[in-house]
């Protein structure tokens, strides 16, 4: 089949004229174009050569004089009579050596012959980072191969910065140092000072749009440098007007400044002293070896026994020399600590407090409007971290990396394990999620339904006989009807929260699949003591499971916490039985100890005969052990693994504030529970001796991490601040601005739970934690418990997903908060090293490295400032109001 068309003549004559007039319009164009650009480029080149020929010019290139020999600009000259310092640099004999401040940089340009100032104005913008960026380029190793003659040096107010020696192309040392100059605005850029410009940069290249990673990565190293030389974008505000009222408080916030470092547990030595030349860690299995090896242990010297509800260790056998004696007994901490509410209670403290708390958080709204670009770009320097921290590069961007040729090119191995966060708030019975308990309950009931799990009724019960009883099948399970998520009906109800630990609200599946102690020598029918008879067997083969995928993830790791109840001593040896039996060690997770506040219901029962008692039962054995570790070689293996001793039940009952003159434990044999703050201050005060004596034989110590602030009164908080190295929750802290200021002050730990809170005693959109974030606290997020409060596999990633979302957290602040989980824990001191920095006990960016933490210098140094600030402001007026007293008194 053919196909043809006609077009009429006058259609193609027409398209021809189109064509042909279009390429004459283009060409008669193009040559006027062409035309124009000759003539300028002769104007340009006139006009170099009327200024370049000029008989100074000539001098000065000759270098037989400067071509200011007495230009002194009235400029240069300050107010105040200073001249700014002005670093020399010359290239050599036969160049222009422009020493004069006068002489500008485009003029020395123009001089030289490169540039003409019209290009110069045209093509090249000053750059505000061109020093830093000169400092990086030296460091590289490259060249400059233009110097810059004349360049303002400031002096760097910071003592991290220390001023070095410039180097001329001849060797010798020129140093610059300069006044600082004033600032009277709202924010100012500090000033760069004399030692980056260790050799002279290249001409500002042209203004483009970073468009490229790298151009990205190396903005952001630009950025982080200047950090670390205290030159970013900073809030000023002017100091408060400091009367006399002002200086009493001060003088009050200082002395419960000193309240808690008087009777905190610390370490005898710092980290830095105590291992100078210890090497980073990627796991605490390569620290310790197996960690279920055994060797006999010798036996310390010491003698220790009760006295007074306190353990006390002798190292005579008189007991008359007492090596680790308590800061102070009973009544001294109670007196501190009713002195210390009626501060918090005092309205200049309030007033004063909330201001300051008011100011920082408006300092950090301001900050994050001037520096969130910066720190944005400042992440791009650790191209391989973000976030979720894979340990394998990957070519699937996320959060805060972006894919650039060099992460092409860089190779990482499984070894190199990346920055993490750390879960430092979850209860063991509940660290697995909703659906992985379900499955592992049908899985048991489909492959071992003829074992026997169970006591009951004067008969034993196998698990089909258990669920037969409660008209249950496996069709018949789903997470409906296990019933554990933690619903509005829990809501101020703490009693209807500890339900949720049953599945299906049976009691009896709770005992055979999340209770992990053996029956103890009772009688069967003691239900108190009985659990279950399988050794804590289903419990051992979960948690194996969880910490499957725990280490599967690879950036998580977690501190689960693990009930001993103080009915029988004999409760830590069960404990370290199933711990090392089922053999459930794991580099991701460690374990803390927490004490369920029972001594009612044990009194109650007939258990337990007074406070003492209770006492005795938690402490004896691990003094016992720590002394002469073969008398329990089990608990001794476990020890090495528990970092935090915890204190848990419900805050929000009413409780009689403990006065200065109480019942010793012996003689608190009544049937109501002791407050808050009496089992606090006896709990601390045995930790303490014990910590004292394992420092003693080089074991590591237990710290003292209680739940407080989730409800109930100011007290908790108070004694929490006293004697406590981090809390669990302190919500409650929104009530008392006096004690969120310390606590500030102290940069005490913070391990919240905003999903928990949401669920028990708190609204989400109510949750103090973005508050405290932005106040510069030292907030971390936990889980607290994932078995009632989350949906999802990872539940820790999910706290964080949530909170981002709601309260507009970004990739900065979650690695923020990221890093202070790892501090907050219990990890050995060789493990911080690898994830946070080599120096991680530092303040500001001496503290951080970006590279691990992905959390960039320039927050660091923003808090670190912020922190100083308060905390001079706070000394200074004390110091004066202790002037003004001595004044007083002499007259």
């Amino acid at each position: 089949m053919h196909v043809s068309f006609y077009v009429e003549p006058q259609w193609l004559i027409f398209a021809a004229g189109l064509f042909v007039g279009s390429a004459v319009a283009a060409a008669i164009a193009y040559a006027l174009l062409r035309q124009q650009l000759v003539s300028l480029e002769a104007s340009r080149a006139k006009s170099k050569a009327s200024r370049s020929y000029s008989p100074r010019r000539v001098r000065a290139r000759r270098g037989d004089t400067h071509e200011h020999e007495n230009g002194v600009s009235s400029s240069q000259t300050r107010s105040n009579g200073q001249t700014p310092s002005v670093i020399q640099v010359t290239r050599d004999a036969g160049s222009l050596d422009v020493a004069d401040a006068a002489v500008s940089p485009r003029r020395a340009a123009a001089a030289r012959g490169d540039v003409t100032e019209d290009e110069w104005t045209q093509g090249n913008r000053p750059d505000p980072l061109a020093a830093i960026k000169t400092a990086r380029h030296v460091e590289e190793g490259s060249v400059a191969s233009k110097p810059v003659h004349s360049i303002r040096a400031s002096g760097d107010r910071s003592s991290h910065g220390v001023q070095e020696p410039l180097k001329k192309a001849s060797g010798a040392a020129v140093s610059a140092p300069a006044p600082p100059y004033a600032v009277s605005t709202a924010y100012a850029s500090h000033s760069i000072p004399a030692y980056a410009h260790q050799a002279p940069p290249p001409a500002p290249p042209p203004a483009h749009t970073l468009s490229t990673a790298v151009d990205l990565m190396n903005t952001g190293k630009i950025i982080e440098d200047a950090a670390l030389l205290d030159q970013y974008c900073r809030v000023i505000t002017p100091e408060p007007a400091i009367n006399e009222e002002t200086e009493e408080v001060c003088a009050l916030l200082q002395q419960c400044y000193a309240l808690r470092d008087k009777w905190l547990f610390t370490a005898r030595v710092c980290p830095a002293e105590q291992h100078p030349g210890l090497q980073e860690a990627a796991a605490p299995s390569h620290i310790n070896g197996d960690p279920f090896d055994w060797e006999p242990q010798p036996v310390a010297p010491f003698d220790f026994e009760m006295q007074d509800g306190v353990f006390r260790v002798y190292d005579d056998a008189a007991h008359t020399s007492e090596p680790f004696p308590v800061p102070g007994n009973s009544f001294d901490f109670f007196s501190d600590m009713s002195r210390m509410c009626k501060i918090a209670a005092m309205g200049p403290i309030k007033s004063f407090c909330h201001h300051r708390l008011m100011l920082l958080e408006q300092k950090f709204n301001l900050h994050v409007m001037l520096n969130a670009d910066k720190e944005f770009l400042a992440q791009k320097t650790a191209p391989h971290r973000d976030f979720y921290n894979v340990r394998k590069i990957s070519l699937v961007g996320c959060i805060n990396s972006l894919l650039s040729p060099m992460s092409l090119v860089v190779q990482t191995t499984d070894n190199e394990d990346l920055f993490l966060k750390v879960d430092t708030h979850v209860h063991h019975s509940a660290c697995m999620h909703q659906k992985h308990l379900l499955r592992f309950i049908k899985s048991k009931l489909r492959k071992e339904p003829g074992e026997v799990v169970i006591f009951r009724d004067g008969k034993y019960l196998t698990l089909l006989e258990v669920f037969e009883s409660l008209n249950l099948t496996g069709y018949d399970l789903n997470v409906d009807t296990l019933d554990m998520h933690a619903g509005k009906e829990s809501f101020h109800r703490f009693d209807r929260f500890n339900l949720k630990y049953n599945p299906f609200g049976q009691s009896r599946l709770r005992e055979i699949f999340i209770k992990q102690v053996s029956p103890p020598a009772q009688p069967a029918s003691d239900v108190a003591i009985m659990d279950n008879i399988l050794h804590g067997r289903f419990l051992a083969e979960l948690t194996k499971e969880v910490l499957v995928d725990l280490e599967a993830s690879k950036y998580q790791h977690a501190e689960y916490r693990i009930s001993i109840y103080g009915r029988k001593q004999v409760e830590w040896d069960i404990l370290a039985a199933w711990y090392c039996q089922n053999k459930l060690y794991s580099d991701n997770v460690l374990w803390l100890i927490q004490l369920p506040r029972l001594y009612n219901l044990y009194k109650e029962q007939g258990i337990i005969e007074n406070f003492e008692q209770l006492l005795d039962n938690i402490f004896h054995p691990l003094f016992e052990v720590t002394r002469d570790p073969n008398s329990h070689p089990q608990l001794h293996l476990f020890l090495k693994n528990v970092v935090g001793l915890d204190m848990v039940d419900d805050e929000s009952r009413p409780e009689r504030r403990p006065a200065k003159h109480m019942q010793t434990p012996a003689e608190w044999n009544l049937k109501h529970n002791p407050a808050y703050s009496y089992y606090a201050y006896y709990v601390y005060a045995n930790l303490y001796t014990l910590n004292k004596l394992r420092e003693a034989q080089g074991l590591n110590t237990i710290a003292f991490r209680p739940h407080a602030g989730e409800a109930g009164d100011t007290d908790h908080l108070v004694s929490a601040f006293m004697l406590c190295e981090n809390i669990a929750h302190g919500i409650n802290l929104r009530k008392s601005p006096c004690m969120q200021y310390l606590y500030y002050l102290k940069q005490v730990g913070l391990c919240m739970s905003p999903l928990s809170n949401n669920s028990l005693f708190l609204d989400y959109h109510r949750n103090p934690f973005p508050t405290f974030f932005a106040r510069g606290m030292n907030v971390s997020l936990s889980t607290d418990d994932p078995l009632m409060i989350h949906l999802t596999k990872e539940p820790l990633v999910e706290e964080y997903s949530v909170a981002a979302q709601v309260w507009k957290l970004s990739a900065t602040d979650l690695c923020e908060i990221a890093r202070n989980s790892v501090l907050h824990s219990g990890f050995p001191h060789q493990i911080k090293m690898h994830w946070v920095c080599a120096s991680y006990w530092k303040p500001g960016p001496d503290g951080n490295d970006v590279h691990k933490t992905n959390v960039p210098n320039l927050r660091m140094r923003f808090r670190y400032d912020c922190h100083s600030e308060e905390l001079n402001l706070v000394m200074s007026g004390a110091a004066a109001h202790e002037v003004r007293r001595h004044a007083k008194s002499r007259e």
